[in-house]
């Protein structure tokens, strides 16, 4: 992609601040190559920034504004080490809002909307992000958070919702169980924005046919202020991506590369106008791809295909690289398999065994849909896996993101 003339100009100002920092992240990071960059050129040759870097720098190493211009903080859930903690000042918080505003309103929800928000709150990113862009454009929040199964039904018909605010996982949970105790009519929802985790097409047919609602990506992350950097939009053609606030490359994962438009990598994301915790060429270890020409919807903010996994979550089987999009992708393809799986790999007698579970549905052999799982896989993945047929709600639903892989070798 090519960055515009506006983009350099903030990118150099972002830089230029960065430089006075006194001990800051960034100004020992980039000493030896310059503050002033004169082209895109010169941008790409400038180091990429990655998470363990961030974490050396544990609790406030990359805050680059002084402690009287703090007004939050956030952290990543520190699941593998030490959380990032991500400082903000009062203008990020409130650039913040502003682009979750026009996520809802890309999903065209207004004013007259009831937001029904069930991600956390605290330290997390998610639900406060929710709640602060539906409040900008005056629509009611319900800031639920997760949980509670039996009160979020209960406000979602007491204060008859239109909004639901979800992980894939959580809006699949309160589907089914909408549907099993038969109060679907009780529910006004018309829209879902749903976040935080990749899910497959499937999954979302699920989502979308049980609840009666429109579906909508949203894309965000702690370090990169949280969820609502970029949206899709009625034409379910990839997110919108903010691009008067972020600057975002695609690379070969491996290389480091840039690679033109349209080819899957990874994606890297530089902040423009983030004060708190600036960051430039973050990886984000998203896969995707930029997505050529205008969309149908008119908009001229570019747009990235849907994640379809990560770069560090490829796990590696009998010599084969393997990443979750794929087995959605072949799950896709069996008529009578469901949305849910759980795959888990284990090393017996010398060699790896790849069990792969999944739902069905009612009135499908199990013998025949296990043998065309196994058949597709290994003609696309080119695995042959064991294949596990099982009855939809025997796999575990979590009320924030789901687990499916299961590796047992190490």
């Amino acid at each position: 992609m090519e960055m515009k003339k506006e983009q350099l100009q903030k990118i150099n100002g972002v830089l230029s601040k960065l430089k006075n920092v006194k001990d800051g992240f960034y100004a020992k990071k980039f000493a030896d190559f310059g503050f002033e960059l004169a082209s895109q050129a010169d941008f790409e040759k400038l180091p990429f920034t990655d998470k363990p870097e961030l974490r050396e720098g544990y609790p406030l190493g990359i805050q680059a504004a002084p402690d009287s211009e703090i007004v939050r903080i956030h952290s990543s859930s520190g699941t593998t080490g030490l959380p990032i903690i991500i400082p903000y000042t009062k203008k990020d918080v409130a650039d913040w809002a502003i682009m979750f505003a026009r996520c809802y309103e890309f999903a065209g929800i207004t004013n007259l909307d009831r937001i029904h928000i069930t991600p956390g709150y605290g330290l997390w990113t998610a639900g406060i992000g929710f709640q602060a862009g539906a409040e900008l454009m005056g629509a009611m929040a319900i800031p639920m958070g997760p949980g509670n199964t039996d009160k979020q039904i209960q406000m979602m018909r007491d204060l008859r919702s239109t909004v639901l605010c979800s992980t894939s996982s959580y809006a699949l949970l309160l589907a089914e169980e909408i549907e099993r105790r038969g109060v679907r009519n009780e529910i006004h929802l018309k829209k879902g924005v749903i976040g935080s985790e990749r899910w497959g097409e499937k999954m979302r047919r699920r989502i979308a046919d049980q609840l009666g609602v429109k579906l909508y990506d949203i894309y965000g992350l702690t370090e990169i202020y949280g969820p609502g950097i970029g949206m899709s939009c009625d034409y379910e053609c990839g997110m919108h991506m903010w691009d008067d606030y972020v600057y975002f490359e695609i690379i070969n994962p491996q290389t480091g590369e840039v690679l033109p438009d349209g080819e899957l990598g990874e994606l890297v994301i530089t902040t423009m106008c983030k004060e708190g915790a600036p960051l430039i060429r973050y990886r984000t270890h998203d896969l995707t791809r930029i997505i050529p020409g205008v969309c149908e919807c008119g908009s001229e903010y570019p747009r990235i295909a849907t994640i379809i996994g990560r770069s560090d979550d490829m796990i590696k089987v009998k010599g084969i690289n393997i990443y979750p999009g794929q087995i959605d992708d072949v799950l896709r393809q069996v008529e009578g398999v469901s949305s849910e799986y759980q795959v888990i790999i284990d090393h017996l007698n010398g060699r790896d065994i790849m069990t792969l579970l999944f739902e069905s549905e009612l009135g499908y052999s199990k013998e025949n849909l296990e043998s065309s799982v196994q058949t597709f896989f290994k003609a696309k993945v080119g695995l042959t896996v064991v294949p596990k047929s099982v009855a939809i709600g025997e796999l575990p639903r979590s009320e924030k993101k789901s687990t499916r892989i299961f590796d047992n070798r190490y």
